[in-house]
């Protein structure tokens, strides 16, 4: 690798310039504990701004999911359907429940989980009287799953969703935002992604009876007494007021992040977009995709390269890139559990997984060192 060569990052933090006022705000009024000003101001913002009535602020995406899952009262002896083709900590807050996942292929027009394969997967469940719990969908890399297909399907069985929006802020699906589709919706803000609060993440719901349970699970559960007294397990779990002052002044940039991240996926697309054997994500139509990372396929018959030398070429460079998710049910945690895919011997997410890549897509990232990327791919790619 060449040291002196600028460091490019997949997806690095991008600062507003105002995230020191809130923190003074904090600071000025004592409030850098959990609660505060900046927590319930946070929670408000984005509620309004993704169209749900209630969030509850918390420490990260992952324990966003793990109430969530509380609040649906998962326990062992249940299951939970959940996207394949994701990180892990989509499917990980189950097996804190001792719950048993189920997971479910993609398909290719969004990448993100099948109505055909859940339909297969709900009516195997209704067959035998066991229902899942919950259906955790994820939707992958800013594009939004088929939500009206996966909605119609969830209500048909009478199963809630929840909407795993840690990719996707800003997102739209048919005019509406996503994370609003589900009984919950679930945002992160970890380093990485389009808006980040160093680590943090939020719950919303349209129930502010749930919610308020979250806040309380979220706080350790204490009861309303005068001592400490617990009746049952909590979490320590809640955002701290300088966390959610810089989550405001990330949210009020949400909109131009979007289109910062469009921009670099739209310049990908021109410089790649004609080659034979390199497939983009697909963008569905009526979707608005916050493309917080560009993904694409390599077909190594018809580039003459595959996905793992570019990869290696860019790091060489010391750019950042990396593969697509490794599915859920080909992870050694989850290779036990039932897996639905697309079709009968036809897998979506191990196409995705072995084709796929992720390119440095940074709102931050400025067209000099896109270029870089460009060009090492072009001379890779023998273009």
């Amino acid at each position: 690798m060449t040291s002196e060569k600028k460091r490019i990052f997949l997806s690095s933090p991008h600062m507003t310039g105002n995230e020191q006022e809130y923190i003074k705000e904090a600071f000025d009024l004592n409030w850098i504990a959990p609660l505060g000003n900046h927590v319930g101001a946070f929670e408000q913002e984005l509620s309004d701004y993704v169209g749900m009535d209630h969030a509850a602020a918390v420490s990260s995406g992952t324990a966003a999911i793990h109430l969530a899952l509380r609040l649906l009262d998962v326990e062992q002896g249940d299951t939970v359907f959940c996207s394949s083709l994701t990180f892990v900590a989509s499917a990980n807050p189950i097996l804190y429940e001792k719950a048993e996942p189920v997971l479910i292929d993609s398909e290719r027009d969004t990448w993100n989980m099948a109505p055909e394969a859940l339909e297969r997967a709900m009516r195997d469940a209704d067959k035998t009287g066991h229902l899942p719990k919950a259906v955790i969908v994820v939707n992958l890399y800013g594009q939004c799953a088929k939500m009206k297909e996966l909605v119609d399907l969830c209500n048909a069985y009478d199963v809630p969703m929840i909407e795993d929006a840690a990719e996707s802020l800003g997102s739209e699906y048919d005019g509406r935002k996503s994370g609003s589709f589900g009984t919950f919706g679930i945002f992160s803000f970890n380093g990485n992604k389009i808006i980040t609060t160093s680590g943090g993440g939020m719950l919303t719901s349209n129930d502010e009876a749930m919610i308020q349970k979250a806040r309380f699970l979220s706080t350790q559960a204490r009861d309303p007494a005068l001592h400490y007294q617990h009746s049952e397990v909590g979490f320590n779990y809640r955002m701290s007021n300088i966390v959610a002052g810089i989550g405001r002044a990330q949210l009020e940039a949400i909109e131009l992040r979007v289109q910062q991240r469009r921009e670099v996926f739209h310049r990908y697309q021109k410089a790649f977009g004609d080659i034979d054997g390199i497939e983009f994500m697909p963008e569905l139509p009526g979707t608005h995709s916050n493309r917080w990372l560009t993904a694409l396929t390599v077909d190594p018959d018809k580039t003459g390269i595959d996905r793992t030398a570019i990869i290696q070429a860019l790091a060489e460079e010391n750019i950042e890139a990396r593969p697509v998710w490794k599915p859920l049910h080909r992870q050694p945690l989850f290779e036990e559990y039932r897996y639905y895919p697309f079709q009968e011997h036809h897998s979506v997410s191990d196409t995705s997984f072995e084709y796929g890549m992720c390119l440095p897509s940074g709102s931050n990232m400025d067209a000099e060192d896109q270029e870089r990327v460009i060009d090492i791919m072009l001379t890779e790619l023998k273009v």
